[in-house]
């Protein structure tokens, strides 16, 4: 279905126009239409066979399959006919499709945020799933680092870890970057003596400090 070219919407428009025009007099012709006058008789056949013909004009047009008129909202129609000024209708529309669109982009939003809590909870519990997971995440929108923890501040995590055996001592103090089970960003200060294992524990936030120590004997 082809849409109206400007020529057949001018020629559409003008058949409505002449619809308008023939119901004009015929309203004159009933208003001043004589009885006993043929020539009145006459002309108001005349004016009804063209209202009538102008009406199926305009009818085979809009029901052919080969032309897309507009479309006209039965609600516009309303206001119309109502009295109604037509551009209070289009205000109301742009406003209640406004509003429509603000609470779509909250619902979406929330479902992302949740999205991005779920799947951090999933990777943590299950590692073996974590796969599947950042797969998930990737085709709905998120991104990867969500799955790895890497993102967002609104997880705890505790770890521990064994450490290979050695000689001598170390000591110190510093900063870096914690791994996945622990805080993104910490600080750590740690004494050690190693010769042997070593088992160490300790509970970040995202900007927290973490405090562990730790001491083997061989």
């Amino acid at each position: 279905m082809s849409s109206m070219t400007d020529a057949e919407h001018e020629a559409f428009e003008q058949q409505l126009k002449d619809v308008i025009q023939d119901l004009y007099q015929i309203m004159i012709q009933v208003a001043t239409y004589d009885t006993t006058g043929r020539p009145g008789r006459d002309v108001l056949s005349e004016e009804l066979k063209t209202l009538s013909h102008s009406i199926k004009s305009i009818h085979e047009v809009s029901s052919s399959p080969t032309t897309n008129l507009p479309l006209v909202p039965p609600e516009l129609l309303d206001y119309v006919e109502s009295g109604r000024n037509p551009d209070i209708y289009t205000r109301e529309f742009t406003e209640l499709t406004r509003r429509g669109n603000q609470l779509m982009r909250g619902k979406a939003l929330a479902f992302g945020d949740f999205r991005d809590v779920l799947a951090r909870e999933i990777s943590t519990a299950m590692p073996e799933l974590r796969g599947d997971v950042e797969r998930v995440v990737e085709e709905t929108g998120g991104r990867r680092t969500v799955a790895n923890g890497k993102k967002g501040g609104l997880w705890n995590g505790r770890g521990s870890g064994d450490d290979s055996e050695g000689d001598g001592s170390e000591s110190g103090s510093g900063s870096g970057i914690g791994n996945g089970n622990e805080s993104e960003v910490g600080t750590g200060m740690g004494m050690r003596i190693t010769n042997g294992n070593r088992m160490g524990n300790g509970n970040g936030s995202r900007n927290g400090v973490m405090a562990g120590s730790a001491l083997a004997g061989s």
